[in-house]
């Protein structure tokens, strides 16, 4: 929003013409020390250019990018001139608003004030006003915008009743911020109101935190005892705001386009919503423009709009599904555009295909600014040729230099490098007979979809099959496949089509996680590079028949589960990160693995020996005879430790001197419980109850949950399962739980902030866990608490369903991910039973990158002094009222981190099952003072480098 002072506006304001007022804005910003004198020239430069007026009697003068070098701070200045002044342009001005912006902060503020144009009677209000403070109100009145989008819709939900679709629009307007519970609850018990065609529409007042239209739609239309039900709209009313959303209801219901509403996918309901009827001309066009859709550009646009024939609308596909006029410059700068987002013109009658054609191509060509493509992505690429060839041939490793990676599956191996190089794909973009083409692609998601339903039949590993499923999940997504079957009906080619609405989906993907989500969006490129090999009719190369260290740009899921680990030895990519699905999945099949080594492991030559050491991320190609001879003995010494390690598997981890440390296992799949107590593991550290929930294609009942928590508490026979409630959100949405668009997912609405606004869904999961559990230990935590206030909340249910259920041995405790969490770690041990350091998240939290993040990912090491620290501060605070710690997050199987971790007094590590029995045999060869010697050590270090320096020297 934009903020002023009084100092920063001029009232009563006189001028011979505009130079003269121009003059005196930049003078009054040069007084204010925001420029230097030689800004004036950007501010004429800027006008010869285009015409800074926006409307109303306000214009908006600022340099050009250029100038921006005289600019010493951003500012702006206000100058009123109450008898107005003739602009060049012919318009009359009465306030100039005049801005000096180091970089784009002025789109920001143009925007708002389009906002502010909207107001009927604004510009005399300016004009006329006396006082600094009459300007300010008017200028910086905060705009409320009304949603009515792809967060507020909840499609096909299984109901039959009005009142529990009218309950489930009300609360997902409360899970986007929207309304509160009050709201929600002024709902239940509301009967809805018809409004034809199968559609009802219930509505309230209180609670409401911005005006919003949900609308929910049942699995199938049914008939109840008032009338037939298609889909209950839940509009959230707030003063006038909200009329906007009442007048596109009425006119989707004028038209007559609600009748077949439920039957539409989320984007063509939008679509309807927005003002376009089935029988609209549309065009779609991505915005290429540097800086938007500002004012010079909108322009030029409002005035393609206005020589058409017939009155075409515009609305963004990323907003809020409002469609204007394309012919009004305020309503055009309105809609904020940035470049990448996409414009979506519609018109109706004769010309109109022709006029949104117009637009399309105004847009494409730049509205009169030179535009540049978005910079094409990998995939993109790899759809089309092998891969985007560096303009300088990288070198390849030097002989016998170790390269540094990412670790991101332990373990150490020497084989022949594979190279792996995408073959070319190439298809035509058009093609004559959509039908054809059409049944072409049905019949490659077919075929793709029985590929990966073999796959998962195939893999062993829980990690595997989850994340197979989610991308069979994604082959059925109707979304996906109506978008391409679009491009296809405007003349697509199958494979043309079929990319188009996969880079779509996943450049929406990254747009809204901004780029927390890359991973999930590389899952939807993986899908759509098996789709389009079926198309092409290519299949990958196929791999050497010895053993082989795999070598790739980047891998996808499917391509890691594909893989035979009987040959594969290891995996070294250019690119990923340490927490990406393959690096996941490289762990899950125990394959030694690492990421983000850089484009010179591409310039290796197949055939050419390698070394991959998962644990120090470390690359050695052509090794010489001496390090390969000292690498093969550490393999065989290796191979030692493991079998010993494996022969004593069910006996306790005690230190040399009798310290215990108990050692459990995480699972992500209750059905592997079982596999977990084989390898030794004395319970579960860490039950990820999500995959509970991403399993089904809708939240699971309080009997399908008892029934999957159940079936671990049996294999278990009397060992403690630690079970993190559900933790969704960020990078784990669930389809049918969808949220709203959140610029830092990982800093939003996840875990127990999450489930505490869906307290039912949390009180089932308790209940659950509580009934399966019975007589047997159970230890239920909340995940992402960042204070005693949180936990409070939670443990408030727990009592509640703990009160009814009465199971016998329950520990209630609390996730330490968040910093705040590990500094209050005192006030929470008063209360929480135990704690468990989740030290993936605190690490990534506590440095400030995402450890999934391809550049900075290796620097996201969780032995760094500073979360040591942290844990240390966990560990004193628990053990001061008599907690247990214990570690769940990937630092508990390190081998540098395990002494340390011991030495800082945490009570239990919990790790992958094939790592206990090693991770209990590392604990065996230690003593409490040694480890409490090396804990000291590492403490003392300045950087995770040199803790691990540090430990490796002793």
């Amino acid at each position: 929003m934009l903020t002023l002072t009084r100092e920063d506006v001029r009232l009563g304001c006189r001028a011979a013409d505009w130079r003269a007022a121009l003059e005196q804005a930049a003078a009054a910003l040069v007084e204010a020390g925001r420029v230097s004198a030689e800004y004036r020239e950007g501010l004429l430069a800027r006008e010869a250019q285009s015409s800074t007026y926006l409307g109303h009697g306000i214009a908006i003068p600022h340099g050009t990018p250029e100038s921006r070098r005289h600019v010493r701070s951003t500012g702006v200045r206000v100058l009123q001139f109450p008898e107005g002044i003739a602009w060049h342009d012919g318009s009359r001005v009465n306030l100039l608003v005049t801005i000096a912006a180091q970089s784009d902060e002025h789109l920001d503020i143009l925007r708002q004030l389009t906002h502010v144009l909207e107001r009927d009677g604004v510009g005399e209000t300016l004009a006329g006003a006396t006082s600094a403070d009459e300007v300010i109100a008017a200028l910086s009145r905060a705009p409320v915008s009304a949603r009515c989008d792809a967060g507020t819709l909840c499609l096909g939900v299984p109901a039959r009743d009005r009142l529990e679709l009218a309950l489930a629009a009300a609360a997902r307007l409360r899970q986007a911020g929207c309304v509160d519970s009050s709201f929600v609850a002024s709902v239940v018990g509301q009967l809805p109101l018809p409004l034809g065609l199968g559609l009802w529409l219930v509505y309230g007042t209180s609670g409401v935190q911005a005006p919003a239209l949900a609308l929910a739609t049942p699995e199938q239309r049914f008939r109840d005892d008032v009338g037939e039900v298609s889909g209950v709209f839940c509009l959230a009313a707030q003063g006038d705001a909200h009329r906007a959303l009442l007048m596109r209801l009425d006119g989707l219901l004028a038209r007559g386009d609600g009748d077949r509403l439920a039957e539409l996918p989320a984007e063509q309901i939008l679509a309807r919503l927005s003002g376009e009827s089935a029988q609209a001309e549309t065009a779609r066009v991505r915005l290429l423009n540097a800086h938007g859709l500002h004012a010079r550009p909108a322009k030029e646009l409002v005035q393609v709009a206005r020589a058409q024939a017939v009155q075409v609308r515009v609305r963004l596909l990323e907003g809020n599904g409002e469609a204007v006029s394309a012919a009004s410059l305020t309503k055009v700068l309105g809609l904020g555009a940035r470049r990448g987002q996409t414009l979506v013109f519609s018109a109706e009658g004769e010309g109109a295909a022709q006029a949104v054609s117009a637009l399309a191509e105004a847009v494409r060509g730049g509205l009169g600014e030179p535009v540049t493509p978005l910079q094409e992505t990998r995939e993109e690429s790899a759809a089309r040729v092998a891969r985007v060839v560096p303009a300088e041939p990288v070198a390849a490793p030097v002989a016998d230099e170790p390269l540094t990676a990412v670790p991101a599956a332990p373990g150490l191996s020497i084989a022949p490098a594979y190279v792996l190089r995408l073959p070319e794909l190439h298809y035509a973009e058009r093609a004559d007979d959509s039908a054809k083409e059409r049944e072409r692609l049905q019949r490659a998601l077919d075929g793709a979809r029985q590929q990966l339903e073999t796959l998962v039949q195939r893999t062993v590993g829980g990690e595997v099959a989850q994340i197979l499923s989610i991308h069979t999940e994604m082959l059925g997504d109707p979304e996906l496949r109506d978008a391409a079957f679009e491009a296809i009906g405007e003349g697509a080619s199958a494979e043309a089509g079929w990319w188009r609405a996969i880079d779509a989906a996943a450049r929406t993907q990254e747009a809204l996680a901004d780029r927390l989500l890359a991973e999930r969006a590389a899952d939807l490129r993986d899908v759509g590079r098996r789709v389009l090999g079926l198309l092409c009719g290519v299949e990958m190369p196929m791999p050497p028949e010895q053993p082989y260290i795999l070598v790739a740009d980047d891998l996808g899921p499917s391509d890691v589960a594909r893989l035979d680990t009987a040959k594969v030895r290891g995996l070294v990519t250019a690119r990923g990160g340490a927490t990406s699905h393959s690096a996941i999945l490289a762990r899950a099949l125990g394959i030694a693995a690492v990421v983000g080594a850089g484009e010179r492991v591409l310039a290796l030559t197949t055939g050419v020996e390698l070394i991959v050491d998962g644990e120090s991320g470390r690359v050695v190609a052509a090794p010489s005879p001496a390090r390969r001879q000292r690498t093969e003995k550490r393999i065989d010494e290796q191979e030692v430790l493991r079998r010993a390690a494996h022969a004593r598997r069910h006996e306790e981890a005690r230190t040399r001197d009798g310290h215990r440390v108990e050692i459990c296992a995480n699972l992500g799949n209750t059905a592997h419980a079982a596999d977990a107590v084989e390898r030794g593991a004395e319970g579960v550290g860490l039950l990820r109850t999500e995959f509970v929930f991403m399993a089904h294609p809708e939240a699971p009942d309080l009997a399908t949950q008892i029934s999957e928590y159940g079936e671990a508490f049996d294999a278990l026979a009397g060992r403690p399962l630690v079970a993190r409630t559900l933790d969704v959100g960020g990078d784990k949405p669930l389809a049918y739980w969808p949220m709203p668009q959140e610029d830092n997912p990982f800093l939003g609405v996840r875990g127990i902030r999450l489930t505490l606004m869906r307290p039912e869904v949390l009180e089932t999961q308790l209940r659950a866990l509580l009934t399966a559990a019975g007589t047997r230990p159970v230890r239920i935590m909340f995940p992402m608490v960042k204070d005693i206030e949180e936990f409070r909340a939670g443990k408030a249910i727990f009592d509640r369903v703990q009160a009814e259920v009465k199971a016998a041995d329950v520990q209630l405790g609390v996730m330490i991910e968040v910093p705040s969490c590990a500094l209050l770690a005192p006030t929470l041990a008063k209360e929480a039973d135990f704690f468990s350091i989740g030290t993936n998240d605190l690490t990534q939290y506590t440095l400030a990158i995402d450890r999934g993040h391809p550049q900075l990912s290796a620097q996201s090491d969780a032995l760094h002094p500073s979360v040591l620290r942290l844990i240390q501060l966990t560990v004193d605070a628990a053990h001061a009222e008599g907690r247990w710690v214990g570690v769940c997050g990937e630092l508990g199987s390190d081998p540098h981190a395990i002494p340390v971790l011991v030495g800082l007094g945490v009570d239990e590590l919990s790790v992958s099952s094939r790592r206990v029995p090693l991770v209990k045999a590392a604990v065996r060869e230690l003593t409490l003072p040694r480890a409490r010697e090396l804990a000291e050590l590492a403490l003392r270090q300045p950087t995770a480098a040199a803790v691990r320096e540090a430990l490796e020297v002793v």
